[in-house]
């Protein structure tokens, strides 16, 4: 690996949050039955003519404005030619040469380090249909037909997976603040085609990069670009030759494989759209625009770190989706304390959520314990009631029943215990039954205190309140 460099780039394709669809009045809506969201223009039947979203030009230009972009105030809408069964019309309505933003950039950070990842272009497009291939037939549901995309292509900046999939994560956020997209990868809402090539390190020259598609997850993406990176460097150094093909990854068994090899670049013999006018937008629609920009994550990363005093890193955490950043707000609205809420957030909330395969990227956060129950589990430390210990383990439940912090408490006896005199007998009996650790502390051995604490928050089965056990420790040893 030393020796050799990845090059990456990546297209995202990002579903605009539209009523209806990009040249047509159908509804744009998800689940309904097979062909119900079908109409004249998405249908392709002759003589039908196209007539564009105003909603999803603005859309598209809040898009360019968010990442950056320079906004074009000409573009034309084209004809990209080819034949697939769920492409009715033939060809699909898109942007070629002249699209709705130009170049742009997105600041990613990886190992706390800073980034600029290049953007080519963003232009606006419908979606094809979909085939669903069986064994002996293949069918077609065309509710996806004509509905309004658009495809952010970056330039082939990224070096490793991570960087991919910290582009990918940010682009995201942005898109579902923003309120451009929903985000909804289990639906399709955004989708991502990666370019995998490698290269000595120090050839100027780009290797031969294969495609990889198909792929709903970020870490699915990130695995699977890793996959491929290996793949080619194992084959150029056994003596082959990489060829340009097009690749799926299997999740199952963690590697990618052909669908289809490309041994020409298609023609997709494009031309301007002939029923469309080319699209003319003026400064001052461009500037109302951004006047209406909901916040974007790195405002909201400021102002988090202002208006709830937590660490740029906890806010910068907290900032990587929406929903994240709707729950911390949620529970801090709740009455929790802020800087309590992000640690609880950041480690507890999001070690469970993992580890049950929870999307945090879909708003809202699908969380079994909901803001205002997280916020009364805090309220409990904040007052005493419970120790941080049992706090964890009254969260466990919570996560596992749903059921309310005080109704666990009461239900399992789980209230710490402020008796002095109580936590003084557990001490007592914790120092007695190691005189030989007493006598090292000392000595001089104070990393032992540690030590005590623990045999008598076992001994208390974490009920004694964490000061008043230290205080007391403090005054046994001495």
């Amino acid at each position: 690996m030393a020796a050799w460099e990845a090059v990456i780039g990546l297209e995202v394709h990002a579903q605009l949050m539209t009523k209806s669809k990009a040249f047509c009045f159908v509804p744009n809506v998800f689940g309904e039955s097979e062909n119900a969201v079908v109409g004249p223009v998405s249908g392709g039947l002759p003589g039908a003519l196209p007539v564009l979203n105003e909603r999803a030009v603005e859309l598209a230009v809040r898009a360019g404005l968010a990442l950056n972009c320079k906004i074009n105030k000409k573009s034309i809408f084209s004809r990209k030619n080819y034949f697939y069964p769920d492409l009715p019309k033939g060809f699909q309505i898109s942007q070629f040469d002249e699209p709705i933003c130009g170049e742009g950039h997105l600041d990613i950070v990886v190992d706390e380090r800073s980034k600029r990842v290049h953007l080519e272009r963003i232009h606006i497009e419908e979606d094809a249909g979909k085939s669903i291939h069986l064994a002996t037939t293949s069918l077609v549901n065309l509710n996806r037909s004509g509905v309004p995309l658009v495809e952010i292509v970056t330039k082939p900046d990224m070096r490793s997976p991570m960087e991919a999939g910290a582009y990918l994560r940010k682009l995201h956020a942005i898109l579902v603040s923003a309120e451009i997209c929903d985000g909804n990868l289990e639906e399709g809402n955004f989708r991502c085609d990666a370019n995998v090539s490698v290269r000595p390190v120090g050839e100027p020259r780009l290797g031969t990069r294969c495609e990889l598609k198909n792929i709903n997850s970020f870490r699915f993406i990130e695995k699977a670009i890793e996959y491929e990176i290996n793949r080619q460097i194992i084959l150029i150094e056994g003596g082959g030759k990489v060829t340009q093909e097009t690749r799926s990854y299997d999740a199952g068994n963690g590697k990618t494989f052909l669908m289809r090899s490309k041994e020409e670049a298609h023609d997709y013999r494009y031309f301007p759209e002939p029923d469309l006018p080319p699209l003319m937008i003026t400064d001052a629609y461009i500037e109302e625009i951004r006047r209406k920009m909901p916040e974007l994550p790195e405002q909201k990363q400021s102002r988090f770190v202002k208006q709830y005093g937590i660490t740029e890193l906890d806010a910068r955490e907290l900032t990587t989706s929406r929903a994240l950043a709707d729950y911390f707000e949620q529970v801090a609205a709740s009455g929790a304390p802020a800087k309590t809420a992000a640690n609880w957030i950041l480690s507890e909330l999001l070690f469970d959520l993992k580890e049950r395969e929870v999307d945090t990227s879909q708003s809202p956060l699908r969380s079994p314990i909901s803001p205002e129950q997280f916020a009364a589990l805090l309220k409990l430390i904040e007052k005493g009631t419970i120790s941080g210990k049992i706090a964890k383990t009254v969260f466990e439940e919570m996560f596992s029943t749903g059921q309310d912090a005080e109704k666990i408490v009461q239900t399992k006896g789980l209230v710490q215990v402020l008796d002095s005199g109580a936590i003084e007998s557990w001490v007592d009996q914790v120092l007695a039954a190691n005189p030989a650790q007493v006598m090292d502390y000392k000595a001089g051995k104070e990393k032992l205190f540690s030590f005590f604490v623990g045999e008598v928050m076992k001994l208390s089965r974490g009920k004694a309140n964490p000061a008043m056990l230290s205080e007391l420790l403090k005054k046994r040893l001495g």
